[in-house]
């Protein structure tokens, strides 16, 4: 255990070290983000600032990660997945152009042996895929949520301290499961995460930009590969749940824009962090409240790891509903009430129209 809190800590020192750096790099580039409708800076702010992330990253994977075909994968996909970034936070690329990077980094990730073979399901039941389902399974996973970390990386240290709860919550649960290599990836991308937070949570003096948030994104899909092949708990439930914040945000913004009848990859401002500020919330309360949606889904798939099977589906069952409650409640479907809290509406006042009757009203 103290060689990994070691390794957290060099991480993060070399993150405090390259972030200044990086922050001059950005400017003399030209690497800066401009304010405009959607986005809640006021000012310009250089970004970029995921290249430090990556710079520490990099020199402690040098250091002190064993170079298997697996980790080497990891490695290189998110190197292709940095300088994508890069490129776009200096040249604003297309969609299509930082997909493209995405599926080439997916790729080297899947001919390093990283791939999606079989769901564990409750009950002693599994499905196992052949290579033909498998390849675009894991293509699915490893770009959504790759692009679900960045499309949250919308608030100061928001993208940055969702994604180090989650690495938190892989690493305890890597540590549990004796995976020494999902351990090291994952306290060395939380020391840099934390390091960067300095600069990073609000008042932001940087930005992560797209090499921050994608490379992020990128990493968190492919530890969770890594880390959650063998749970015996419905292999992806536990990765799902810890990335709960960015994923559930992402499906919400693609259903609320097919019932809008909008395009799917059209940007708006109904995202989880827009609705908390909508309510009134301040920049830095918002962060601190999704941080701590974030910390009770990276809890709720910790202990659902260690659950009998049928607590476990029971616990899976409320949480969604929960979870769709919120979603209504905040208004990440759209302005107008959802089916759940229209029905607790109806369901109330038929209660108190009951209510009325018996007392003779």
């Amino acid at each position: 255990m103290a060689v990994y809190v070691m390794y957290l800590a060099i991480a993060m020192a070399l993150t405090l070290v390259a972030t200044p750096l990086v922050k001059k790099l950005a400017v003399r580039w030209g690497a800066v983000d401009k304010p405009d409708h959607r986005k809640v800076h006021t000012r310009i702010m250089p970004r970029l600032g995921g290249l430090a992330i990556y710079i520490s990253f990099a020199i402690c994977f040098f250091l002190f990660v064993p170079k298997t075909k697996e980790a080497l994968s990891i490695f290189i996909g998110g190197t292709i997945i940095v300088i994508t970034g890069a490129i776009d936070d200096r040249y604003q690329i297309s969609p299509k152009a930082k997909l493209l990077g995405q599926i080439i980094a997916a790729t080297i990730v899947m001919v390093g042996g990283l791939r999606v073979e079989l769901f564990n399901l409750p009950f002693d039941g599994q499905i196992n895929f052949s290579w033909l389902l498998s390849i675009p399974i894991t293509m699915l996973w490893v770009v959504g949520v790759t692009n679900a970390v960045n499309l949250i990386d919308g608030l100061d240290g928001l993208a940055a301290g969702v994604s180090g709860i989650a690495l938190l919550a892989m690493s305890v649960m890597a540590f549990m499961m004796a995976n020494t290599l999902a351990i090291l990836f994952g306290v060395i991308l939380l020391g840099a995460v934390i390091g960067f937070l300095f600069f990073n949570f609000h008042p932001a003096k940087i930005f992560m930009g797209d090499t921050g948030s994608l490379f992020l994104g990128f990493n968190l899909a492919a530890l969770s590969v890594l880390g959650f092949k063998q749970v015996a708990l419905m292999a992806f439930i536990v990765p799902i749940l810890i990335l709960g914040v960015p994923l559930s945000d992402t499906f919400y913004a693609i259903v609320r824009r097919w019932l809008h009848k909008e395009p799917i990859f059209q940007p708006d401002k109904n995202h989880l962090h827009h609705c908390l500020l909508s309510m009134g919330y301040s920049h830095r309360k918002t962060v601190i409240v999704i941080y701590s949606i974030s910390a009770v889904f990276a809890l709720s798939a910790v202990l659902l790891s260690q659950s009998k099977q049928w607590a476990a589906v029971i616990f899976i069952g409320v949480l969604l509903i929960l979870l769709e409650m919120g979603s209504e409640a905040v208004g990440l479907m759209g302005k107008k009430t959802g089916p759940l809290l229209r029905f607790v509406r109806l369901f109330r006042v038929r209660e108190e129209r009951l209510e009325n009757t018996r007392s003779g009203k």
